[in-house]
Order: C-alpha cells, then sequence, then structure tokens
C-alpha cells in the first residue's frame, strides 16, 4: 500500500541550465521553486524547459507526467510567434505536464532521430513514447 506522499510524487528529471547538473524534481511540489542540488539555480516549471541531444531520452523516459516537445530554431518566425501560447500552456499545466524546448540546430540529432521537417513541430509523449504530433503554428485550442 502506497503512503499518499509517496502516491502524489511526479519525479522529472531535469538538467540545470547553469551547471549542467541532473537533477530528480517532483512535479507535485513545483510551487515550491525546485532547485539545482548542486548550484541552487531554479527550475521555473512554469515555462518550457531546454532540453538537448545529450539530456533529451532521459527526461523523456524519467516523466511520470505527459511532456510536450517544441522542436524550434531561434530564426524561425512561427516558432518565435508561438512562444507566448507555449508559455500559457506550460504556467497553466504546471505540475501536470512538462513542456520542454529542443532547439533542433543545436540538437541535430535528435531532431533527426524524429524526422523534424518542418518547424515549429510539437510532439506529446506519453510512458517515453510519442503519442501526438503537430507540426506547424499551433494556439492553445492545438495544445489542449
Amino acid at each position: 500500500m502506497q503512503t499518499e506522499s509517496a502516491a502524489s510524487k511526479l519525479p522529472i528529471v531535469l538538467t540545470c541550465a547553469s551547471c549542467g547538473t541532473r537533477n530528480r524534481v517532483d512535479l507535485a511540489r513545483h510551487n515550491h521553486r525546485p532547485k539545482c542540488a548542486r548550484c541552487a539555480a531554479p527550475f521555473a516549471l512554469d515555462r518550457p524547459q531546454p532540453v538537448g541531444d545529450a539530456d533529451f531520452q532521459p527526461v523523456i523516459d524519467g516523466a511520470s507526467v505527459p511532456v510536450v516537445v517544441d522542436f524550434h530554431a531561434d530564426w524561425c518566425g512561427p516558432c518565435r510567434a508561438m512562444a507566448p501560447i507555449l508559455q500559457d500552456f506550460a504556467a497553466s499545466r504546471a505540475g501536470r505536464v512538462l513542456v520542454l524546448k529542443l532547439d533542433t540546430e543545436a540538437s541535430p540529432a535528435t531532431a533527426a532521430r524524429f524526422g523534424i521537417q518542418g518547424i515549429p513541430t510539437l510532439i506529446a509523449f506519453r510512458g517515453g513514447r510519442e503519442h501526438r504530433r503537430h507540426v506547424g503554428m499551433a494556439d492553445a485550442r492545438i495544445l489542449a
């Protein structure tokens, strides 16, 4: 029989953007503003988290919640236009959905592995597997 605290844990593994250390973070406690165990940099789980080739698969495999990944590039106008919509989605689903951003130019291996040919591309994962995909601009209706 699980205790209530064990049942409410939603573990994920994130890499600290400041020092590169992988951290186990409990999404159920996102309101407590978790910090990196090594450098104490905060994880802002109410906004998209950056990932790259090196940490993409551990994050996806270790997520206990659905994950939405925005495959984008800094130069992409539609990607930049969609950023506030994705930000709002991440904020409204904080603790229930993990939103990630992967720069396809900085992480070409992961982009190639998923056959990303147009950006922005959003892929939803459940249980470490691709569940749904959308290519092109997405509004709040599509993200819901």
